[in-house]
């Protein structure tokens, strides 16, 4: 129950407010922790307890062996009991009690939610990034800097409370106890302090900045291997396994230069601080056996400050390697911050409204768009789809026909222009509204890793199960959904399909696309290529259901193979972002322009000839 308790201080799944987080390392570090600053209050506090008990267990020590110096004497319990008693209830209920406490607030509280919590906002802020962001990246890059960064922070954190206190507490106190038997036995404590903070102070620059180096060279790494992974198939049929090896062996060793760097750092790092812990053993031993020999101090006192400067040197170890670990960790944070934090190129505008779709027309009004390149993509061009109208988009490669696809999704913002569907300007509305309404089947059809029926249901989660089998069959997938099975005994609509679906043939995957459109059943639908993967006769299997798919919908049909569009309402032919041709396949043909030229390229001559004759 206490477990539970604790554990519930901290919602991992706390809606954060939607903004960027900040660029640099201190505000980013401000922005999770200050969410959850009553518990590292309460850890600072309760770490300020647990170092004061540990301080005075020492004091302890010497106080003991002041009083056993005494005569025995068979009144020195009754003399001396409460203050042992004192001691006995210090050790044996507080230490144990405020330990537990410490615990409970960091791996209970903070370790498993606040980790959870920072790579939950990381995931949700980035997940929401334009296209082009995923694009410019290795997803595994991507993936290795959110599980990195939320264990690094809260690590990076806990361990600066924890070693301040135990720093702050340990020397004050120990100086105060040196001082109050003898001033001079403070000395060699003091001038410690002000070597070991310059040895800090020297080195932790320097782990810093390797850190941050080694944790980006780490990135990288993951990128690479992953990369390789989800392109396995790739990787074996153009039989370069070697020529792989090499370029994520290229990687490997980048990191582990990088790794060595900063490791050489902390080696001598740490043999300075053991020298410099030496002297301070060696100088309070022999001062304080000095001020001994001339009466100065007690022999309690000898036990206190060696047991005491021995104990700080140990911890001054630990220090060390707490900030040499908080200072990778800081780094790692920093590597994280150049994925994490940046802004999104596609927002929504303030104020934006749902899309209400009541007829389905589709207009683009003068549209720019250039991917940032010199030169036109789109340059100017105007376009209106009726309702409920089908038309095919057609051009050579590079003419635009998927750009006009991105831009009319969203994915990317318009240079100049608008386009707008039933009226509605589509960069006023919400894009989660917008992409609800448009039905999309792309020529590389990539499924989820999940089961056939889960990524059916990507289309409408809430739809019953009759209307997912309703789906299936339109899409004729019901043939061989049910002889599906996975490596782990699920069959039919339980059976997992693969990274990308790629335990699915090609017409299979874009049958499971098919019936997550049909139910999604959005008034617009796209067709970006859709049957340019198949052969010839998967496609001509497969466009009886895009027939269904089509019924009573605006459709905007992408696709190099026209004899697929030949059908289509109106035909559209781009060349360099403008509309050069416009109207009916026969009046393309007879026209004899560029859509005639392409047509002629792709069904020979004699088919031509007669196409045109006719």
């Amino acid at each position: 129950m206490i477990f539970r308790w604790f554990e519930s201080l901290i919602d991992a799944f706390k809606e954060p407010a939607d903004e960027m987080p900040p660029t640099s390392v201190g505000r980013f570090y401000l922005f999770y922790l200050r969410q959850v600053w009553p518990l590292f209050a309460a850890v600072v506090l309760v770490g300020l307890c647990v170092a004061g008990i540990e301080v005075a267990l020492f004091g302890f020590i010497g106080r003991v062996v002041d009083l056993a110096k005494e005569v025995p004497q068979p009144g020195f319990f009754h003399r001396h009991g409460r203050e042992l008693l004192w001691m006995a209830v210090v050790i044996v209920v507080a230490r144990p009690i405020f330990n537990a406490l410490h615990d409970l607030l960091v791996n209970q509280a903070i370790v498993p939610n606040l980790t959870t919590r920072i790579r939950w906002q990381n995931h949700r802020y980035v997940i929401r990034q334009s296209l082009g962001f995923f694009q410019n990246d290795y997803a595994g890059r991507i993936a290795n800097r959110i599980m990195q960064t939320g264990g690094a922070l809260r690590q990076s954190t806990v361990q600066v409370v924890d070693a301040i206190w135990y720093v702050v507490v340990y020397t004050g106190s120990a100086a105060a106890l040196f001082a109050h038997a003898n001033v001079w036995l403070a000395l060699p404590l003091l001038a410690w302090v002000v070597f070991y903070i310059g040895a800090l102070a020297l080195f932790i620059p320097r782990i810093k900045q390797r850190s941050w180096l080694a944790s980006a060279a780490r990135s990288k790494l993951m990128g690479r291997i992953v990369d390789g992974y989800g392109n396995v198939l790739t990787l074996k049929l153009f039989a370069h396994g070697r020529r792989e090896e090499a370029y994520v062996a290229e990687a490997m060793a980048e990191q582990n230069e990088k790794t060595q760097r900063m490791t050489r750092v902390t080696t001598v790092m740490d043999a300075s601080i053991t020298a410099l812990n030496g002297l301070l053993i060696a100088g309070t031993s022999a001062l304080a056996l000095w001020l001994w020999s001339e009466g100065r101090v007690t022999v309690g006192a000898i036990a206190l400050s060696t047991g005491l400067v021995i104990r700080i040197s140990n911890m001054s170890g630990w220090i060390m390697w707490v900030v040499n670990g908080i200072f990778e960790d800081v780094g790692t944070v920093q590597d994280g911050i150049t994925t994490i934090s940046q802004p999104r190129l596609v927002q929504d505008r303030a104020g934006a409204m749902p899309l209400e779709v009541t007829r389905g027309a589709v207009h683009f009004h003068d549209i720019h768009f250039h991917y940032g390149k010199q030169g036109g993509v789109i340059a100017g061009l105007s376009l209106q789809v009726r309702a409920g109208e089908k038309i095919g988009v057609v051009g050579p490669s590079g003419a635009g026909k998927s750009t006009l696809v991105n831009v009319l999704l969203r994915l990317y913002d318009l240079e100049d222009g608008h386009i707008t569907i039933d009226g509605q300007d589509i960069a006023q509305v919400t894009q989660e509204s917008l992409r609800s309404q448009v039905g999309v089947v792309t020529q590389d059809t990539s499924l989820l890793h999940r089961s056939i029926r889960d990524n059916i249901l990507y289309g409408r989660p809430d739809a019953s199960e009759a209307q997912v089998v309703e789906a299936v069959r339109k899409a004729r997938a019901d043939e061989f959904i049910p002889t599906l099975s996975d490596g782990e005994g699920r069959a039919g609509y339980d059976a997992l399909v693969g990274e990308r679906g790629v335990k699915l043939s090609g017409g299979q995957r874009q049958r499971i696309a098919i019936a997550r459109v049909l139910l999604k059943d959005a008034p617009i639908l796209v067709l970006d290529e859709a049957t340019s993967a198949l052969d010839s006769e998967a496609e001509a299997a497969i466009q009886e259901s895009l027939d269904i798919l089509m019924q009573g919908k605006t459709v905007i049909a992408i696709a190099h193979r026209l004899s697929t569009i030949a059908r289509m309402d109106r035909l559209v032919v781009l060349d360099k972002g403008v509309i050069v041709e416009t109207g009916t396949h026969a009046e393309l043909i007879a026209h004899g322009g560029l859509y005639a030229r392409l047509w002629r390229r792709q069904t020979g001559g004699f088919v031509a000839a007669e196409d045109e004759t006719a």
